[in-house]
């Protein structure tokens, strides 16, 4: 079985299961993800591979990290994420990428991200849950970080943090590329 299969499957399966136990209707969760019914059924199915934003709008939703929606199978309570299994989840034909590094429930989703934007390169991001924060620090080149339409520059060696329920997007418009390590906190679903 391919890595797409393993990741699909568990999709599917972790989307139901915390779908069950957070007590949504099909229609209930798709009103809060913002998605369709029809791409919730297909995705518990395990008959779609959706986007980043699709997976990303569904575990917000569901008040889970995206690490708990494609985890294989509930692990002890250390977990080593080998440098192989870190999941590339979005990435252009220039090279850039970001890759989930690890992720746990602690009390809400907590996620850590490493990114690589080639020059020109740019990610937006729709809004996430009130009270989600994140938390970056730029290791080489220079974001430019543009939260609810103002524009931020954070260089080499600096680091930010911000509320993350407006739009937003990570951008290199250096000469460089940029690398950066990102920590994202989502309150938990009550």
């Amino acid at each position: 079985m391919s890595d797409l299969d393993l990741l699909t499957q568990s999709l599917a399966r972790n989307v139901k299961r915390w779908r069950t136990e957070r007590g949504f209707t099909l229609d209930a969760l798709a009103a809060r993800a913002g998605v369709s019914r029809g791409m919730l059924i297909q995705i518990e199915q395990a008959r779609t591979n959706p986007s980043l934003g699709t997976v990303v709008k569904i575990g917000d939703a569901l008040g889970i990290s995206i690490t708990t929606l494609l985890d294989y199978e509930q692990g002890p309570t250390v977990r080593i994420v080998p440098a192989e299994q870190a999941v590339r989840l979005w990435h252009t034909d220039a090279g850039s990428y970001n890759r989930l590094l690890a992720g746990t429930e602690a009390p809400g989703p907590l996620e850590m991200w490493d990114w690589l934007l080639m020059p020109g390169d740019g990610s937006p991001s729709d809004p996430h849950p009130a009270g989600t924060v994140e938390l970056l620090h730029v290791t080489r080149g220079e974001l430019t970080l543009t939260v609810d339409g103002e524009e931020y520059r954070v260089p080499a060696g600096a680091s930010a943090s911000f509320e993350a329920n407006t739009p937003h997007t990570y951008a290199n418009t250096g000469e460089v590329p940029l690398e950066m390590v990102m920590a994202v906190s989502v309150p938990g679903v009550h």
